[in-house]
């Protein structure tokens, strides 16, 4: 099932022993379009902290109640490491942050979460420091914000096509699969996604998403309805209408 990502926004977070905050963003992978983390603003309790929140410790996610529960204390989100959610998020930071709380990387392995699909987590799994030829990536800056790029223009292969409104998320994986794109101000137009795969550029500073489909394609593209769950006909029809193949196969 998917949510919209933007659902996520001012959730309600509770560890096993009490509250710990509400959901001020999310940094999502601009590379393999999966969330990576909420941004969470813990409030009085440590003084207007902010703290990250990996999808690996989410135990529950109530929608409708806009709540979520960690398989995480207090204590544990208390004491993790110091990271400056004003700035960028550099590779060593979020190792810091994995090495703390015993999480595996998910920057080794060819799956979305390095060598799972989903963000799971045993005691089992082994830990790696950065390697000697990795600290060269270590400032490699690639988490963005969601409440940052929302409102986004999309171009099309030819033409400008709509604004980005929202992603829809994969409520497993956590992978952002469709772009939610409003084309009203391009053409009395209507909502439609566009999958996050065929995203094949982005300009952050020109806040430009590149999309490799037509205008005419979008246009007569299958119209997406917010207030209804995406169904798998529709997606069937969605990728029919593109004549690609689905990401289910």
């Amino acid at each position: 099932m998917t949510h919209r990502a933007q659902d996520l926004i001012g959730m309600s977070i509770a560890a096993s022993d009490g509250h710990i905050g509400h959901v001020k963003d999310v940094y999502f992978d601009d590379r393999r379009w999966v969330v990576r983390y909420l941004v969470v603003d813990a409030g009085d309790w440590l003084m207007g902290r902010k703290v990250l929140i990996s999808p690996i410790a989410i135990e529950e996610i109530d929608w409708e109640r806009e709540a979520v529960q960690v398989k995480l204390t207090r204590d544990e989100v208390k004491h993790s490491p110091d990271i400056d959610t004003d700035k960028p998020v550099s590779r060593q930071h979020e190792q810091d942050f994995f090495n703390y709380y015993g999480y595996p990387d998910y920057f080794s392995g060819g799956l979305l979460w390095g060598t799972t699909p989903y963000p799971v987590f045993s005691r089992d799994t082994p830990t790696r420091d950065l390697s000697a030829m990795e600290q060269n990536t270590a400032a490699d800056l690639h988490l963005r914000s969601l409440k940052e790029v929302l409102g986004y223009h999309l171009q099309a292969m030819d033409e400008g096509i709509g604004h980005l409104e929202d992603f829809l998320l994969d409520e497993l994986s956590w992978a952002m699969r469709y772009l939610v794109v409003d084309t009203s101000n391009w053409w009395l137009g209507k909502h439609v996604v566009i999958p996050t795969a065929w995203v094949h550029k982005l300009e952050w500073d020109q806040k430009q998403v590149y999309v490799d489909v037509s205008r005419n394609q979008v246009k007569n593209a299958p119209e997406y309805d917010p207030l209804i769950t995406l169904t798998r006909d529709y997606e069937k029809e969605l990728f029919g209408h593109y004549e690609r193949p689905g990401y289910w196969h």
